[in-house]
C-alpha cells in the first residue's frame, strides 16, 4: 500500500529574494508538503518508529528555511534533498514554496514554486 501524509501551510518568516530590500526585511512564507512512502508497518504496529515523524520534518523545513537564498526554487530544492537524505523510505515528494504578498508591483496573494521529486 502506498501512503501519503500531507503538512498543510506551515509558516515562516525567512529572509529569501533578489532584493536587496527582501534579504533585509524578510517576508511571510508558506510550505507544503506531500510525502509518499509505504506505511503498512506503521498501519499494522501503531508505533512512531515505523512511520515518518512530521516534527522532524517541520524541522528540517524551518533549518532549509532560515538559510537565506536568493531564489524559491534554490529553497525548495535544498529542502527536499534535506528531506530525502533523512528519510530514505519517502519515495516521491511534492513540495510547494510561498512567498506571500510578493514585492512585484501588484497586488498578487503569493508567489509560488511547485517541485515534485520520485524516487524512479
Amino acid at each position: 500500500m502506498v501512503s501519503k501524509i500531507e503538512l498543510k501551510s506551515m509558516k515562516f518568516y525567512a529572509y529569501h529574494g533578489v532584493g536587496q530590500q527582501e534579504r533585509i526585511v524578510g517576508n511571510n512564507f508558506e510550505v507544503d508538503l506531500v510525502l509518499e512512502a509505504v506505511l503498512d508497518r506503521a498501519i499494522a504496529t501503531d508505533n512512531l518508529d515505523d512511520t515518518i515523524n512530521y516534527a522532524e520534518i517541520y524541522q528540517l523545513v524551518k533549518e532549509e528555511m532560515d538559510l537565506p537564498s536568493n531564489l524559491l526554487e534554490h529553497v525548495a530544492g535544498r529542502i527536499i534533498r534535506s528531506i530525502m537524505t533523512a528519510f530514505p523510505q519517502i519515495n516521491a515528494i511534492e513540495l510547494k514554496l510561498s512567498k506571500l504578498n510578493p514585492p512585484i508591483g501588484g497586488d498578487v496573494q503569493s508567489s509560488s514554486v511547485i517541485l515534485i521529486k520520485r524516487n524512479d
